[in-house]
């Protein structure tokens, strides 16, 4: 298989499709939210306008958010870092792989969680384009050769801090709110959704991907290069979108976790520096 011409075909096709699946959650409609009881007997506000109708008025605000961020910085960086990996650059490979793998994480999420509605089998197209790119991409690196390609001065430690960190959050966060519920004997809030889809994704898959990537990094394997470099880029971007669906939420009056407010933007924050020290420290 050329996994470079495969790629030059997939990776527009996402650009465009996400650029469309974006605009239109963001775009201007009229309605009035309504309070509705789900079926576990849960209060809740449905939206009721725009594309996100049957969503509630939390989830919507959400997805939206999420849409700021995909429009204004991972189509960007989608962008960029296509470009510059065309012409063989290992920055580019490196922005892309992460990028994909945020565009990859925000459309299982939109498959899964969001009401059935208009771009259903776009959501669905998004979540298959970048899942076999996103495997295209990784397939494509010189592990043997990528620890020559990254400095002696490369903050090992500081990066697999973070990533062991953000790990150790999100496990307690999420086993928290889990444990809280099993143990009451209740159902924690779901919304218009029928599970906690989001934490067995976070729990199933981003928690041990932190934690590997940290113990093979500090052992300077080749993969724990790779798979904290594209950590990092999808962890800067997820935590912004989070941060930013915080902010949303709050402005509308929607009741958030003041720790969430204040932690995921710190995430993002040292994120996005590590991210930049990755590539400082990165010699194609």
């Amino acid at each position: 298989m050329n996994i470079q011409l495969a790629n030059k075909i997939l990776i527009p096709l996402i650009f465009c499709l996400a650029l469309i699946a974006a605009s239109a959650g963001l775009w201007p409609a009229e309605g009035t939210p309504y309070a509705a009881t789900n079926l576990r007997g849960e209060a809740v506000t449905i939206n009721a306008r725009g594309l996100y109708y049957w969503d509630t008025v939390s989830s919507a605000a959400q997805m939206q958010a999420n849409n700021v961020v995909t429009l204004f910085l991972a189509l960007p960086l989608l962008g960029i870092s296509f470009f510059m990996a065309l012409r063989g650059s290992l920055k580019g490979k490196l922005l892309l792989s992460g990028t994909l793998g945020f565009i990859l994480y925000t459309y299982i999420t939109m498959c899964f969680g969001a009401a059935f509605n208009r771009l259903f089998i776009v959501y669905v197209a998004l979540f298959s384009l970048s899942l076999f790119a996103f495997i295209l991409k990784m397939m494509s690196f010189d592990l043997e050769q990528l620890p020559d390609q990254i400095s002696s001065r490369f903050p090992r430690i500081w990066i697999a801090g973070l990533l062991f960190f953000a790990g150790a959050f999100l496990t307690l966060a999420w086993l928290g709110r889990i444990a809280s519920a099993l143990l009451q004997g209740t159902i924690p809030a779901l919304e218009n959704t029928t599970s906690m889809f989001i934490q067995a994704l976070d729990l199933g898959v981003i928690v041990p991907l932190c934690i590997l990537a940290g113990i093979l990094l500090l052992r300077s394997k080749p993969w724990g290069y790779l798979l904290s470099a594209v950590g990092l880029v999808k962890f800067s971007t997820l935590s912004t979108a989070v941060s930013l669906m915080g902010l949303n939420m709050a402005r509308l009056g929607i009741p958030i976790s003041p720790i969430e407010l204040l932690i995921f933007p710190a995430m993002a924050f040292a994120g996005i520096v590590m991210t930049i020290l990755l590539l400082r420290h990165t010699k194609a």
